[in-house]
């Protein structure tokens, strides 16, 4: 059993960037990042496999999300720039069953308990 646990979430506005961070309790495989806003879905955000040597984006965060890790210390990171109103949701970090960067919730077996982020207009 894997725990994970976020932190780095916050109150920002409009254009301004905050850095998350899952902290794994064990060895994981590939590990995703998704949100939940209120009244809506939980989306995919961004994947990574294990070495980091691929990542995978969704189209709403290319281009300002960056997912990374350090597997020395069992932590993912993801770094969000130019941050929208949009982008307002419970930010979660989940662990692969597998090693390559899934889309697909049903593909992580570990998840976090989330962290709020909230932009401001």
């Amino acid at each position: 059993q894997v725990q994970l646990v976020e932190s780095g979430g916050g109150l920002v506005q409009a254009g301004g960037s905050l850095r998350l961070s899952c902290a794994a309790s064990g060895r994981t495989n590939a590990m995703g990042w998704f949100r939940q806003a209120p009244g809506k879905e939980r989306e995919f955000v961004a994947a990574i496999n294990w070495s980091g040597g691929t990542t995978r984006y969704a189209d709403s965060v290319k281009g300002r999300f960056t997912v990374s890790r350090d597997n020395a210390k069992s932590t993912v990171y993801l770094q969000m720039n130019s941050l929208k109103p949009e982008d307002t949701a419970v930010y979660y970090c989940a662990a692969n069953r597998l090693y390559s960067a899934s889309t697909y919730a049903d593909d992580y077996l570990y998840w976090g308990q989330g962290t709020q982020v909230t932009v401001s207009s």
